[in-house]
């Protein structure tokens, strides 16, 4: 079945108006399919998502890589993400909860 073998960590925190990258690799027979949710929703449902924000790249015959980039960062980035890798025996997810910080000098 699908597993995920290699994830981000689960806490991230990012300044507003940078880059967060988040990645997934899952192995399984069929090769799985990959797919990205914020707060449990789709991401390619959500209004200010751009499909060009996520990457996917074939590793062998059973593994895919993908990383999902949200740049530049905004106040609603912050929150709960999820990849989930999927195939016809099995569904495996991983969650990153992420928030923003600000600096004072």
């Amino acid at each position: 079945g699908a597993k995920i073998v290699n994830s981000s960590h689960f806490e991230l925190d990012y300044m507003l108006g940078r880059k967060i990258t988040f990645f997934c690799m899952a192995q399984g027979q069929p090769r799985p399919h990959i797919t990205w949710f914020k707060e449990g929703i789709e991401l390619y449902a959500h209004q200010f998502f751009q499909a060009s924000d996520v990457h996917e790249w074939t590793i062998g015959d059973d593994t895919l890589k993908s990383k999902m980039e949200i740049d530049p960062t905004a106040q609603k980035d912050a929150g709960y993400y999820e990849c989930q890798a999927d195939n016809k025996y099995a569904i495996d997810r991983r969650g990153f909860r992420t928030d923003y910080v600000t600096y004072t000098y």
